[in-house]
Parts: C-alpha cells; structure tokens; sequence
C-alpha cells in the first residue's frame, strides 16, 4: 500500500492501484465486500479475453479503487451513506439533493483515486 494519505483521518493509506493491493486494502476497510470483488474481478477478466481488451481490467481497477477510497476516508464514507439512505426519500427534492450529493461523493472519490 502507499503511504501518502490525504488527511489524518484516513483509515488505511490509499492503496496501490493493482489487484493484490486493492484487495487486501478492502479487506480492512470492507471485508463484507470480498467475494463481491472477486465476482466482478472474475467477470473483468472473462470479458477482457472475450474481447481481446484490458479495459474491463482497467475499468474494474478504477470502480474498486473509488470504492476503497470511500471505504477508507470515514467523512467521505458517511456522505456516501447518508446519500444512499435517501435516494429515494418521499420528498423529490430531497431524493434529487441525495443523487446530487452521491455523484459529489463519486466524482471526489475518482478523482482522488486518479491523481
């Protein structure tokens, strides 16, 4: 894993992006999503033979590298959450504020993971 981490408050340092770093930083922040991780790692990997590409590979490595980045920086994972909960809230204002608040929290977490 690398040692840079963005704010004192992270839980682990953001990893390496490579399949091996991802896998044991998810394994500390999110354990519970392990085998979600290897079923889609396993469903990248058939699809770049199926198509002769690495961008399924690549593609994986970006989504889990976001998803860790969340997973490992409690504020940015708490918006993350409260987002999610209200996705569908009765009020169609605040169901939009949270799918606005959620896309902020994904795009914050990609750019972060991108450099």
């Amino acid at each position: 894993m690398s040692t840079q981490a963005d704010r004192g408050h992270d839980l682990i340092p953001r990893p390496e992006p490579t399949p091996d770093a991802l896998r044991a930083a998810l394994a500390v922040v999110a354990p519970g999503r392990l085998d979600e991780m290897q079923a889609m790692k396993d469903d990248a990997f058939a699809k770049a033979v199926e198509w002769q590409s690495l961008s399924p590979v690549q593609s994986w490595v970006l989504t889990w590298a976001r998803n860790i980045e969340i997973a490992r920086r409690p504020e940015l994972s708490s918006r993350h959450a409260r987002a999610k909960n209200n996705l569908e809230h009765e009020d169609p204002v605040a169901a939009r504020e949270a799918l606005e608040e959620l896309n902020a929290v994904l795009d914050e977490a990609m750019k972060a993971v991108r450099g």
